[in-house]
């Protein structure tokens, strides 16, 4: 499964990112890539929580994160 981190600055100069294909996992930081590298350990968080309680499969995963132009 393939997962990607999505990000934005809000207008109070804050970064959100999340992880659209698992509902609730976002995380704010006051960089973009604090943000994203919270999101990241949340996102894996919730997997293996997801996994400990027989929620779903084991699954081959990968984690992109799309490069500003």
């Amino acid at each position: 499964m393939n997962f990607t981190i999505e990000q934005e600055q809000e207008s109070d100069g804050r970064w959100l990112a999340e992880v659209p294909e698992l509902p609730g996992v976002l995380a704010y930081g006051t960089t973009s890539l604090e943000a994203m590298s919270k999101v990241e350990v949340l996102a894996l968080r919730v997997i293996a929580d997801r996994l400990e309680h027989n929620e779903s499969r084991p699954l081959a995963i990968n984690i992109s994160i799309p490069v500003a132009a």
